[in-house]
């Protein structure tokens, strides 16, 4: 029977006794006044009694009549032999005779037991709902870690890549639990804790799981939200149970995830040194490394706020490594993509390095999320593999948003957001020290109304002085083409204004790429991640200098933008002219263009084919563009990876 089933019947069960023992006390109780027999007697000689019933040989029953002080119906225990008898016929009453029911053993027990058992089965019917619902109202201190079942699919190092040196870390970590004599009889001892430390989406849960899969012992799995709970102790006492059930399945691995979560700096807790999570905190500190020792028990947790995390959590002996996984590079970006194609199937065009190098920043989490798109993406165009335009559709998709392809555009803004976007074009291209462009788009997407992309040749780990003002000269490119063209100027470069200004300031109070001041850091002290920003920690005719610093850097780069843009009018034309046709323009097509060739009228189709195999931009069929309103978007937006 289904636990539902058993549920239903067992509140049947309790429904109908209820209604059983409530039917036969109802029974019991008439409404009859018990009297004495003297009082009887007294009534029948006055003649105030209308009807007598003598029931068995000690009971009778009977009615008054009306008005009569004593009530209505009555009931005693007297002699029902021929003295009352007499008595009642010499006043003018017969009595009538009626044999009592007899009270079955049945509903003896219901009238002088039913009320007990129905208590009972109604406690032991919610203490086992209680127990059943995951609460068990007596264990809020049991840990809510979960333990790894064997017949789980089991993740190994080959699932895990693009984050090779956190492997290698790791694998010591293995090779104690498999074999501990290699390292103890050399006298060293496998660190207590490991810290897995790095952004978001990198995959230090999946590093985890892969450090069980191949030690193939014991993991247990705990969120730090999870010790945490309203009522005071409940964390500390988690935090033993937790460690107690891993020595008894030792050698094992507890895994930790969001440890930041219990593990913040003492002290800044609203409950000062009673507050909750510093109590359990205190109690983590004392199992990884207290008086009794946790052999064969090894802590890994993962974080990516590691700066909030108390000094001594990560003292050795307790966290002895911190494992840093950080965003992959592009062979890394590679090894993840060839990872979540190995059950993908690919077309001839698609070339997964091209694919990495145009994805940098891209963290494992964001890679799977871009081959997923791409297979919905021929999926619904009914394709049998995936081709290079399913991965730069689901790239534009991720980084910029759907296409809007319902938005009605005029042709006047249609035009600038063309020569806006023409303008960085132009303006890249023609700079020594800005990555090449992949492709220039019209089309609105998310909050942007074009977008101009560029490819990096590999991953940037330093930024140099002339790479970063060329990058503010490239930011500033739209709205100089905005000026040139137009005589005027609009909203549409608001983001690119902000990008410059972030960079710039950052050019001179971080990174000391100012001859004027020099190599100093001019960013603004705070004493702590909780503590409101100091005041400014230099003084105010070197904040004016900052300001003039900021405002000449943008200039002189705002200036090279328009210089070169007027150097290359025709060019930029052409560029424009050619995305007012295409809508998107791809790195060839851009410099067929500037280099005056004809690149020819796209085919215009209503509906994409649903076969069709990557190759050059497909351009539908554009509706009535008449003029309206802009839905408060900025024409020309660029969100350019840095």
């Amino acid at each position: 029977m289904k636990p539902q089933q058993k549920t239903m019947t067992l509140w049947i069960v309790v429904i109908l006794m209820a209604l059983l023992v409530a039917k036969v006390a109802i029974e019991d109780k008439q409404p009859y006044k018990r009297i004495t027999y003297p009082d009887f007697i007294l009534a029948v000689e006055t003649k105030n009694i209308a009807e007598v019933t003598f029931k068995g040989e000690n009971r009778i029953i009977g009615k008054f009549k009306e008005g009569y002080e004593q009530g209505e119906r009555f009931t005693l225990l007297g002699d029902t032999g021929d003295t009352t008898f007499k008595i009642l016929r010499s006043n003018g009453l017969t009595p009538e005779y009626d044999e009592p029911e007899k009270q079955t053993f049945f509903t003896t027990l219901l009238l002088n037991w039913g009320p007990i058992i129905l208590l009972i089965v109604i406690f032991y019917f919610f203490l086992r709902q209680i127990q059943a619902g995951g609460g068990k109202a007596m264990s809020f201190g049991k840990s809510k870690a979960k333990m790894l079942s064997p017949n789980e699919k089991k993740v190994t190092f080959k699932d895990v890549s693009g984050v090779e040196e956190a492997k290698e870390e790791l694998r010591e970590v293995v090779d104690f639990l498999k074999d501990p004599k290699k390292y103890t009889k050399l006298g060293g001892k496998i660190p207590k804790g490991v810290i897995l430390v790095g952004p978001p989406g990198t995959g230090k849960t999946l590093l985890a799981r892969a450090v069980a899969g191949e030690a193939d012992v014991p993991f247990f799995s705990i969120s730090g939200s999870d010790f945490v709970e309203m009522f005071v102790g409940v964390g500390a006492s988690r935090v033993r149970d937790l460690f107690g059930e891993g020595k008894k399945h030792a050698p094992c691995i507890i895994f930790i995830d969001e440890i930041d979560a219990v593990g913040r700096h003492r002290g800044h807790g609203m409950g000062g040194g009673h507050d909750e999570r510093e109590q359990t905190l205190n109690q983590l500190l004392v199992e990884m490394d207290g008086f009794e020792s946790n052999e064969g028990v090894i802590l890994i947790a993962a974080t990516n706020r590691i700066d909030v995390l108390d000094p001594a959590l990560l003292r050795p002996g307790r966290f002895d490594r911190r494992v840093m996984v950080s965003s992959p590079d592009v062979r890394g970006r590679l090894g993840i993509l060839k990872v979540h194609t190995t059950k993908t199937p690919l077309n001839e065009d698609v070339d997964l390095e091209v694919v990495a190098k145009g994805t940098p920043g891209f963290t494992g989490a964001d890679l799977a999320n871009l081959v997923n798109e791409a297979a919905l993406n021929a999926a619904r165009l009914n394709k049998k593999s995936l081709d290079h335009g399913d991965f730069e559709s689901a790239k534009d998709k991720v980084l910029m948003g759907p296409e809007r392809k319902s938005m009605v555009i005029s042709d006047k803004e249609k035009r600038v957001t063309a020569f806006h976007e023409a303008g960085h074009t132009l303006v890249g291209m023609n700079l020594p020290h800005t990555d090449p462009i992949h492709k220039v788009s019209i089309m609105p997407r998310g909050g942007a109304l074009g977008v101009t992309q560029t490819l990096p040749n590999e991953d940037m780990l330093n930024l140099t002085r002339e790479r970063a003002k060329n990058f503010i000269s490239f930011l500033m490119g739209g709205r100089c083409a905005e000026e040139i063209v137009f005589g005027e100027i609009t909203n549409g470069a608001s983001n690119d204004i902000e990008r410059a200004t972030q960079l710039a300031r950052s050019m001179i109070c971080s990174w000391g790429m100012s001859d004027k001041l020099g190599p100093i850091n001019y960013h603004k002290d705070q004493a702590s991640p909780w503590a409101a920003p100091s005041s400014s920690n230099y003084s105010e005719k070197t904040g004016q200098e900052i300001d003039e610093e900021i405002h000449r850097l943008i200039s002189e780069n705002y200036n090279l933008a328009t210089e070169i843009l007027n150097n290359n009018r025709e060019a930029l034309d052409r560029v424009a002219e050619g995305l007012i046709v295409w809508e998107t323009l791809d790195y060839q097509q851009v410099k067929d263009l500037v280099d005056g060739k004809d690149i020819g009228v796209p085919i215009i189709v209503d509906t994409p084919p649903a076969d069709s195999n990557g190759g050059g931009p497909e351009v539908e069929k554009k509706e009535d563009t008449s003029e309206s309103k802009d839905s408060g978007e900025n024409p020309g937006d660029d969100p350019l990876p840095a």
